[in-house]
């Protein structure tokens, strides 16, 4: 046989191996989607019962929150020669703080929702919403502490103290206001951004939910996923830069405001608590929570998956669902590494 022949064979061999691993692989997928029903009923008082804790230090961030937010904050020295920076306009704002929670909150829950009426999946669902409220809620807590200990003026603070345009200072210089004092308080908290790390909490934590049932770093080269994975991350973006169009805040402020998100070793709030409860969004199994494969693990799901998807004796598929002392091996799954550089060999012929 000539040689040609010969390296024909072997690609074709090879080829045909890849096309039964991936045969295989969807196969396991869809048995698992099948497999894994767990609505409100089935498993919700369990699941209800297995987070109480979860659920009352969410309270206790409530409560935390709602004493900050009546908390004065610290009324900082202005003195008369500050106030160039400090006498732009008084306008509204272009995005209404009543409309942070829909946006930040509600719209991430029915997009939750509308995954859940798809899989019937209550670990996903309940998973979700817990991620998000502990992102928006931990990151409510640290914008207004920091809000009331800085006390820093807005950019329109002159006519919130004088709302005739009249200043008046004091023996040491600094502002004597005149103006309503539920105003003025407003106006000593500029820093940071409330609006803008509301929305990189919220937004932020929908971006990694979506690129995960999205599989958009699934290595296939599919762009049309990154673009919606970043919608959001656009959305909050823009209302950012609201901020400091409305003259709300000073543009140190809304940086702030997206770096609060980012300020523990360079990882954002909604990172922390989206990865508590998902795998990391380029992780095989990103597409689904880490309770989710552990209740198909306890329930022999995937022993009976090896069953069913193996007929014709070809070699036992890998379980999906990685050991603890896998999921240990590197911070925030960087494990992925080790497995990448397998060999292309063992890819093709269908190994793994």
């Amino acid at each position: 046989m000539p040689l040609w022949d010969y390296g024909s064979l072997s690609r074709s061999k090879n080829f045909r191996g890849f096309f039964q691993y991936k045969m295989r692989e969807l196969q396991m997928r869809e048995f698992q989607l099948g497999y894994g029903v767990h609505t409100v009923r089935s498993h919700g008082a369990s699941l209800a019962r297995a987070h109480m804790h979860d659920w009352l230090i969410l309270l206790l961030l409530v409560v935390i929150e709602f004493i900050l937010y009546l908390t004065p904050p610290f009324y900082r020295y202005v003195g008369k020669d500050m106030m160039t920076d400090l006498k732009y306009p008084l306008l509204d704002n272009t995005v209404p703080v009543w409309t942070v929670p829909i946006y930040a909150v509600l719209l991430p829950v029915v997009i939750f929702l509308l995954v859940y009426f798809r899989r019937r999946d209550i670990y996903d669902l309940h998973h979700a919403i817990l991620g998000l409220l502990f992102s928006i809620l931990v990151t409510a807590v640290i914008t207004d502490a920091i809000k009331n200990a800085v006390g820093r003026p807005r950019p329109d603070f002159f006519w919130r103290c004088f709302p005739d345009g009249k200043d008046v200072y004091d023996q040491l210089g600094n502002v004597i206001c005149n103006g309503e004092e539920s105003v003025i308080r407003e106006g000593h908290k500029s820093f940071p951004s409330g609006h803008t790390s509301w929305s990189f909490a919220g937004l932020g934590f929908l971006s990694l939910y979506l690129s995960g049932k999205l599989q958009a770093f699934d290595r296939e080269g599919h762009v049309a996923k990154l673009c919606i994975v970043f919608l959001p991350l656009l959305a909050a973006s823009l209302v950012a830069i609201s901020r400091v169009d409305d003259y709300w805040h000073h543009w140190q402020d809304v940086f702030a405001g997206g770096l609060l998100e980012a300020s523990f070793a360079g990882l954002v709030v909604a990172t922390f608590c989206y990865l508590q409860f998902f795998p990391p969004p380029y992780h095989p199994q990103g597409w689904g929570p880490y309770a989710y494969f552990r209740e198909l693990e306890e329930s022999g799901a995937y022993s009976q998956a090896a069953a069913t998807v193996n007929p014709l004796n070809a070699e036992p598929l890998e379980s999906h669902v990685e050991s603890k002392e896998d999921d240990n091996d590197g911070f925030l799954g960087l494990h992925l590494a080790r497995d990448s550089a397998m060999p292309l060999e063992d890819v093709e012929s269908g190994r793994r």
